[in-house]
């Protein structure tokens, strides 16, 4: 497996990893799964930004992808990361996360960022994305309860925060 940067080749099967988790899952509280020309749309916003956008690759096809985008639009925001990390069913469970995630906090130390959130959504029943986020370092430190409508039921998110580099003890 190889970790690298996505580029929009890889949009069409980074839609189709995506979209289990829009309709059938309550990771992501989107109702409708974008198509690959939307995710081709989000990444040019993502790494326009400045921010990086990864790719997990086995005997030539993507498995994973992570990345991160602004927690926050406001200034006194910007040294502070929202991640996502999503993995092909298929790939599940055999370190493709953790590979992806290690990387991706890796490439925002480096780029001066120095705090990383994750919001995990519907928690309770995300143990697997809870037990990642704390194996690579993360503490939760909030939960928001019945914040999201889907599937009929309430959901919850969990934000989990991890410093980069300093973190706070120093000002960039």
């Amino acid at each position: 497996m190889i970790i690298r940067p996505a580029t929009p080749d890889d949009c069409a099967r980074i839609a189709e990893i995506y979209a289990p988790a829009v309709t059938h899952g309550t990771t992501s509280f989107e109702l409708t799964a974008p198509d690959s020309e939307e995710m081709a749309r989000r990444m040019r916003t993502i790494t326009d930004g400045g921010f990086p956008y990864l790719a997990a690759e086995r005997d030539g096809a993507v498995i994973g992808y992570a990345y991160v985008a602004a927690y926050r639009t406001r200034p006194a925001y910007r040294y502070t990361v929202e991640n996502s990390v999503y993995v092909a069913p298929e790939a599940q469970r055999g370190g493709v996360g953790r590979a992806l995630l290690d990387a991706l906090i890796e490439e925002c130390t480096e780029r001066g960022f120095r705090q990383i959130i994750a919001v995990i959504g519907d928690s309770p029943n995300q143990p697997g994305s809870v037990g990642l986020h704390q194996a690579c370092g993360f503490i939760e430190v909030g939960r928001l309860p019945d914040v999201g409508l889907k599937f009929g039921g309430w959901r919850d998110t969990l934000i989990m925060q991890r410093a980069l580099g300093d973190g706070g003890r120093s000002t960039p």
